[in-house]
């Protein structure tokens, strides 16, 4: 699903509050805005988080500019130079006092507040978008960047309107706007609803690809039409080489009959020249067949060559078609307009080496079902291998999948011996199995839904040959939707000026999935691959922990197009479905109207307790990608910036944690860390050299991932209600020093009887919760005392 505005089923950890899914960095946009029916239909939840209007506002700053909240519900308070400070954007106005915490000096959590609705205040709409007054984002002038929300914590405590004026992908075209001489027009929408899929396969048969590639090209869009195209979709097949031919017209999938007709139409032979131009038309001519047009319709275009004909030439007629248009490069010569056609009508662009081990081509056709939305069909298991010998494996079916399980065998030269047992004991073998002799491919398809566990299978040979085994599964339950996985690059062109990023998503109808064990492998055209585990610790290339992204920077990048595959299964029965939400509209629990409480309803609850997920496998295709250094090696990266330090004062000690970044970026072993601190937050944030340094002799860096600490005395007592700031920076062995940390902040603060002082920035009048208990348990008497009256006087009539 590639919509940037999503209307759907809830979330469970966030029911129908509406959020943005934002795992960049600051100013890069963000995945998705959702939206669930019950809130855009129900007048009620407005009460909750606000006009929809606002909140749209608010959710699109998330997802066009790459901004991230100015409110912060797990810390709303903090100690800033013996006071107590509110989270809030701005500065200034009163509190009542509320009970303190003698643990941590702060106000306990049944202090609560209620914003005055008729307030002046006319931002921030990161901060409270409900609110009538608010209309537009904290400037510079107005941010307070002390508060520990994350719009500071991620992007180096700027304001929101700097970060949308200087960094946001808008940024250039702000530079240049005008204020507009009449009121603007209304915003337009174009709402889309998935319709049954429209794909026509558009195969090249040229001379180049008889042998071994036209037998893959065979293999892969068999399994393509078998297992992978959903029911009731509509497939058409053109080939092209000379000249182009329709093999098959559009064609509803209704039954296994008809998935074996189209497979039987493939193509057997090779032949002739390259004029891929002739493909795209016959393939559009093919798809305008149902409805004349060819908007949403699907193309999966394969290639292994140059073209013949001008396919420069007649690409952009193809790209203003409205067909999206996905293609698989079938060699290292393939013409470099297929990543512009995949590129800009949304679809996707894969390289496939013609090795068999690699198995890349059977892996981009099972991909191509997710630019649908549908993951009913997941790919458990791909793997190949050269042997004479034997080879075991292990692949984990979950509850969530277990129909149509297939186990797909392709073999080079001579039919295996193959054996697959199930978690229960039950042995498969070559009579279960169906053997085609001219696919070179074995297939175990098991009846009904499949045991859940370890599936394990052995595969002998006495010949060296290559073979492959891919398994893949549909979800056991119309109504349960099964794990995904989904995995990309941050930028799908390069020139090694900026760090590249992988990212890999494991959910489940659209709850994280943390813990796992996720590897991405990541291999050049030519053959160089590299091996990451992906991490989901809110460090180094990674945003948040526990949001079910796994991340981390590929610095071993190289010149010419890349291909992206990502493996991930359950790490020792640690996995679990997440309950953590990094985002959200802000749910404000009620108001002050003219001098009165007003309380919305309370927020609906949602699911907070972690849920296992037993053993799983799944594999993941992203899509490929090009770099194009100046030279030709990898360009020196210094370690990556540290965005976790936290500061903590005990007495006189300064105690700082953070995660230790590598080498380069988040891999290996930094060479050294310089620490320094400062009273003033923007002297250390713009200036870190002027601040005071700290004796870091004595730290040595860990191995990138690590959890560092540094316990040091100042040289000077610290006052009561001193607040300090720190930052580090680290360096490699080429002296590259890393950006500067985020800047932690302390406090000491000495425990006492009397309460500190307590500022609320922004908000006009703060209410106790406690006073709001004591009106609700005077209503609920006066409720009593009248039902006790009616059930006397009814005792009298």
């Amino acid at each position: 699903m590639q919509a940037k505005i999503r209307i759907d089923n809830a979330n469970s950890t966030y029911g129908d509050q509406p959020y943005t899914k934002q795992y960049g960095e600051c100013g890069t946009m963000a995945e998705y805005i959702h939206f669930t029916p019950e809130y855009l239909l129900n007048d009620a939840v407005i009460q909750l988080y606000g006009l929809r209007g606002r909140v749209f506002v608010h959710e699109w700053a998330h997802l066009r500019w790459g901004v991230y909240d100015e409110y912060n519900k797990e810390k709303p308070f903090y100690h800033s130079n013996g006071r107590i400070e509110f989270y809030e954007v701005t500065a200034g106005g009163s509190l009542q006092p509320c009970h303190i915490d003698p643990q941590t000096s702060l106000p306990t959590d049944k202090c609560k507040f209620f914003p005055d609705r008729n307030q002046n205040t006319n931002s921030s709409l990161m901060s409270l978008p409900s609110l009538d007054s608010v209309s537009t984002f904290c400037r510079k002038n107005e941010h307070n960047n002390k508060a520990p929300n994350l719009q500071n914590e991620k992007c180096d405590n700027k304001a929101t309107w700097t970060v949308i004026f200087e960094d946001s992908v808008d940024k250039d075209a702000l530079q240049t706007l005008k204020p507009l001489e009449s009121p603007p027009p209304p915003p337009s929408f174009k709402v889309v609803q998935r319709a049954q899929r429209v794909v026509c396969l558009i195969l090249d048969v040229s001379g180049s690809m008889e042998g071994a590639r036209i037998l893959q090209q065979r293999q892969a869009a068999t399994h393509f039409l078998r297992y992978i195209i959903e029911d009731q979709a509509s497939v058409g097949i053109v080939t092209f080489s000379t000249s182009a031919s329709t093999l098959r017209s559009l064609t509803i999938i209704d039954s296994d009959i008809t998935r074996e007709t189209l497979v039987q139409l493939l193509p057997k032979r090779a032949s002739g020249s390259t004029n891929m131009c002739l493909g795209l038309s016959q393939g559009l001519h093919v798809l305008q067949k149902d409805n004349g047009d060819v908007l949403g319709d699907e193309i999966i275009f394969l290639t292994d060559g140059q073209a013949t004909d001008n396919i420069a030439g007649c690409a952009p007629s193809a790209i203003q078609s409205g067909a999206i248009i996905s293609t698989i490069a079938f060699s290292n010569s393939a013409a470099q307009a297929l990543t512009e056609m995949a590129d800009k009508t949304g679809g996707i662009f894969f390289i496939a080496k013609d090795d068999m081990i690699s198995n890349q081509l059977m892996d981009a056709f099972a991909s191509l079902t997710l630019s649908t939305g549908d993951y009913t069909n997941e790919p458990l298991e791909s793997v190949g291998a050269r042997t004479s010998d034997w080879f075991n494996g292990t692949v984990s079916v979950d509850q969530t999948v277990g129909n149509k399980t297939s186990f797909v065998i392709i073999y080079e030269i001579r039919f295996p011996s193959i054996y697959i047992q199930s978690p229960s004991g039950s042995i498969y073998t070559q009579t279960n199995m169906s053997h085609d002799g001219l696919l070179k491919t074995v297939t175990l398809n098991i009846p009904g839904t499949a045991e859940p566990g370890d599936w394990k299978y052995s595969i002998q040979t006495t010949s060296n040959q290559a073979f492959t085994i891919t398994v893949t599964s549909q979800a056991a339950h119309d109504d349960v939707p099964p794990i995904i996985v989904k995995t990309h690059m941050n930028q799908q062109f390069s020139d090694g000026t900026k760090p590249m990023t992988v990212f890999a998503e494991v959910s489940q109808n659209y709850r994280p999935v943390i813990n796992a064990e996720v590897w991405a492998t990541l291999e050049s055209e030519t053959g160089s691959e590299h091996t990451l585990q992906l991490l989901d610790n809110g460090a180094g290339a990674d945003a948040f922990q526990g949001d079910g992204i796994y991340s981390r920077y590929f610095t071993k990048i190289v010149n010419g197009r890349n291909s992206l595959k990502v493996r991930v299964k359950n790490q020792g029965g640690q996995t679990r479905f997440a309950v953590q939400k990094n985002s959200g509209a802000p749910y404000v629990p009620g108001y002050v109207v003219n001098g009165v409480v007003q309380l919305n309803p309370p927020k609906p609850p949602v699911s907070e307790e972690p849920l296992e997920v037993g053993n799983f496998t799944r594999t993941a295709t992203g899509e490929s990608f090009v770099v194009k250094l100046s030279g030709t090696t990898p360009p020196n990266f210094p370690p990556n910036r540290i965005t976790d330090l936290s500061a903590e004062i005990q007495e006189d000690t300064v105690l700082l944690s953070w995660t230790a970044p590598g080498e380069d970026l988040d891999q290996g072993t930094a060479k050294s860390y310089e620490i320094r601190w400062s009273f003033d937050l923007d002297m250390l944030r713009n200036s870190f050299s002027n601040g005071h340094v700290v004796n870091t002799a004595a730290v040595s860096p860990h191995e990138a991932g690590s959890v560092e600490q540094h316990s040091f005395n100042l040289s000077f007592p610290i006052q009561n209600g001193t607040t300090l700031f720190f930052a580090v920076q680290s360096e490699d062995e080429q002296n590259a020093k890393s950006e500067t940390s985020n800047i932690a902040q302390a406090s000491k603060i000495l425990h006492g009887p009397k309460p500190p002082g307590v500022s609320n920035p922004g908000m006009n009048l703060t209410v106790l919760v406690i006073s709001v208990c004591v009106v609700i348990m005077v209503i609920c008497f006066i409720v009593a005392v009248t039902a006790w009256a009616v059930r006397r006087r009814n005792r009298f009539v």
